[in-house]
């Protein structure tokens, strides 16, 4: 029953994936900076955040826990990487910042589906269709998979410690500044988007892949929202982009 819903959601999750890019250039989701009461009444920021970020190493770990497959120290390190971003993400990063904002429920339920269908796909591989070789990690994918992961771990990491510092000083939005904040508006997507490209790279799966994707798919059209909303607020560095640097 498991194997026909995964080989039943891949596809059509792709395709979501590429329509979810095309119209998040039209319309930002609205949370951060971005967050109205048009889509849902609003709740705290925090609790929302965590919520809905939770519930991807859960979702994850269980279906690799019950799945039938091997499970190597390879299989176990992608599951631990995972879950140290997660819980980065969805308990240490709330905990650190000092906002007050509000989040809409339909983004945190957006955001549920999200995680439970992506930890679902990727759990289930990992726990129930994966094999790697015993020599795996000695295999170009797997070690630029995971250099690539550590430096978009240290990248979004460093990024999000700026942002948090702005925060701190309670004085309202301002330019970030320092690092690659020099020269782009976004360094933590572009980090975050580094993270799991590699991670795709180490598993070499579809699901992995479609991970990625979707990353990209929220993360570089929001970046150029982001961007748009600097230079509309701020007399901002001309020389500065969006999301890669020099380029775009």
């Amino acid at each position: 029953m498991l194997l026909n819903l995964y080989n039943i959601i891949l596809i059509p999750w792709l395709i979501l994936a590429i329509i979810s890019f095309f119209l998040l250039f039209k319309i930002t989701a609205p949370y951060g900076k971005f967050s109205n009461n048009k889509f849902g009444f609003l709740i705290d920021y925090k609790l929302g955040w965590f919520i809905q970020e939770i519930i991807s190493p859960l979702f994850l770990f269980y279906f690799f826990i019950i799945g039938n497959g091997e499970k190597s120290i390879i299989h176990w390190f992608l599951i631990l990487i995972w879950i140290i971003h997660y819980i980065n993400r969805s308990i240490i990063f709330p905990l650190r910042i000092n906002i007050s904002s509000k989040i809409p429920i339909s983004v945190i339920c957006s955001a549920i589906f999200f995680n439970i269908v992506n930890g679902f796909i990727n759990g289930f591989h990992l726990g129930s269709l994966a094999t790697f070789s015993n020599d795996y990690i000695f295999s170009f994918n797997f070690i630029f998979g995971l250099l690539l992961f550590l430096i978009g771990a240290l990248i979004n990491i460093n990024a999000d410690n700026v942002l948090i510092k702005i925060k701190k000083q309670s004085k309202g939005y301002q330019i970030p500044k320092g690092k690659l904040y020099n020269l782009i508006s976004c360094p933590n997507y572009l980090g975050e988007m580094m993270e799991w490209i590699g991670f795709a790279f180490m598993c070499w799966s579809l699901p992995s892949l479609l991970f990625a994707i979707w990353t990209i798919a929220n993360l570089f059209p929001r970046a150029l929202s982001q961007h748009k909303w600097y230079k509309e607020k701020f007399d901002y560095p001309i020389n500065r982009k969006a999301i890669i640097p020099y380029i775009i």
